[in-house]
Order: structure tokens, then C-alpha cells, then sequence
């Protein structure tokens, strides 16, 4: 059963170091197969925040891991106009992976990232027809009966980003990913860019998104944790099967909560214990 561990929003330039350490030493002992970083590795995309993202990066590959990362709106130029538009994720192509949407397989399971990350829109996300097109072929070629993982850093939803149910905006063009994403029958959503983790399921979010397992994972390394402590995922998968463990951090050291399991039937997933228990479904 191939193992994940889901980090995002580290934000190199507004983050703890303390916690970076603790990120990298529970990463050592999970041993994933993947480790999936899925975007905002900087505050301000400056050359000195992604020099620190770099040897984090480093730091985790020097111990063996493989790590697939997509860009978030932190890591293109805020301030910086020209490069901005002329060259938005330059440094991030020479500091973290100059494929801005990366293709995976671990066994059983087949990974793509997406590039939500935009000039114009300053902090929202965006797809487009060509990167759409990008998400078939690959999902199209995927070994049959594989797990399709979807990897963004902007939620293709709008969920809530406060504890009184303030929805963030959903990715723009979202009709064109939800429609690929459910004739395609990709298994499960992983973003961040909301710096709270939850889990969703895409038919109660949106109808036309299908059977989708949405998992968001928190700020993990960021002092910016609106209103939640830092955290991050571990997840074990197989075909039919999600295991969701959440770290947290408790002051000292991260704590994991008590883990979900989900099994797909039918298309959609469900919580174990729900299916298990008909009083509850």
C-alpha cells in the first residue's frame, strides 16, 4: 500500500524553523513512497525564501524521498511587476522543479500536478482549456484500475477558510476541471492554499464534480495558520482505498489524530465506519 505524505504552504520567509526540522524528521519516519508538496514554498518569492525551500527540498531528497511539488500565487512576484509578467516562476524552476506539472506512478496509483498559479489573478487559481486537455491525456494513459490523484494548489471548490464558514473562491474555470475530472473519474483532489485541513467529498460540494475524495491539507510550516495550528497529511491508498492520518502540531512535536479510513464503491467514497454501520448512512 503506497504511502504519501501531503504537505503544502510551507511559506519560506514567514515560516517556523522549529517546525520545518520536526516536517523533515516525520517525514524520515514515515518512509512515503511520495511525498507531494502542493505549492506556496515561499512568502514573497524572493530569491532568499526559495534558497530555503531549496534545501529543505534537498534535505528531503538527500534522505531518499521522492517528491512531486506544484507552484502556489505565493510563489510568483508580488511586488516585483516585471518579473511578475515577463518571468513569474522562474525561480521556482530553479530552485524547486522546472516541471510545473509533474507526472507520477507509484504502484497502483497515478499522480499528476497542476499548475493553478497565475499572474493576473494575484492570490486566486485558474486552469485553462490546454491544461485540461494536459489532465486527459495522462489520466486516459493511466495503467486501467490505477488510482487517479489530482494534485492543485488552489481547491477547485470554494470551502471554507474560517472557522464561521467564509467560503474562499473556487478555481476559475472551474466547470472545464470538474467536467475532466469527473468523465475522467479521478479518485482524489489534493490542494492546499487555504491553510485549514478537511475533507470533502466532491458530489456534496458540487454535483457535476462526481465521486471525488477532497483532501486539504493545512499550512505546514507557516506562521500564517488562521485560526488552525500547522499541520499536514499522511495518506496510505490503494485503488479503492484512502487512509487519512492528519499531524498536527502541539508546541513540542506534531501529534497525529485518530486516522479515516475511506473505501471507494460504486464510483463515490465513503467513510468505513459509515458504510459499516447502516444507522449511520
Amino acid at each position: 500500500m503506497p504511502r504519501i505524505v501531503h504537505l503544502s504552504d510551507l511559506h519560506f520567509g514567514a515560516h517556523d524553523e522549529q517546525i520545518v526540522n520536526a516536517v523533515a524528521e516525520e517525514v524520515d519516519s514515515a518512509r512515503p513512497d511520495l511525498v507531494i508538496i502542493s505549492g506556496d514554498f515561499t512568502q514573497r518569492a524572493k530569491t532568499e525564501q526559495f534558497q530555503q525551500a531549496g534545501r529543505f527540498l534537498a534535505r528531503l531528497r538527500d534522505s531518499g524521498h521522492e517528491v512531486l511539488a506544484v507552484p502556489g500565487n505565493h510563489d510568483v512576484p508580488l511586488y516585483d511587476v516585471l518579473r511578475r509578467f515577463l518571468s513569474p516562476l522562474a525561480r521556482y524552476k530553479r530552485f524547486v522543479d522546472e516541471t510545473l506539472c509533474p507526472w507520477h506512478q507509484l504502484e497502483g496509483v497515478s499522480v499528476l500536478g497542476l499548475n493553478t498559479a497565475r499572474s493576473l489573478t494575484i492570490k486566486d487559481g485558474r486552469i485553462n482549456r490546454e491544461q485540461v486537455d494536459f489532465v486527459r491525456r495522462h489520466f486516459d494513459e493511466a495503467p486501467k484500475g490505477d488510482l487517479k490523484l489530482l494534485v492543485t494548489h488552489h481547491p477547485l471548490f470554494a470551502l471554507p477558510v474560517d472557522d464561521a464558514g467564509l467560503l474562499g473562491k473556487a478555481i476559475g474555470r472551474q466547470e472545464l476541471a470538474l467536467d475532466a475530472v469527473n468523465d475522467l473519474g479521478v479518485d482524489v483532489l489534493l490542494a492546499g492554499h487555504n491553510h485549514r485541513a478537511s475533507t470533502h467529498y466532491a458530489r456534496d460540494l458540487v454535483t457535476r464534480a462526481g465521486g471525488a475524495l477532497v483532501v486539504q491539507a493545512g499550512t505546514a510550516t507557516s506562521v500564517r495558520t488562521r485560526e488552525e495550528v500547522q499541520s499536514f497529511n499522511i495518506l496510505e491508498v490503494t485503488p479503492h482505498e484512502v487512509t487519512l492520518g492528519l499531524k498536527r502540531w502541539a508546541g513540542e512535536a506534531f501529534e497525529t489524530a485518530e486516522p479515516s479510513r475511506y473505501v471507494e464503491h460504486e464510483g463515490s467514497w465513503t467513510r468505513a465506519d459509515v458504510l459499516a454501520d447502516p444507522a449511520e448512512a
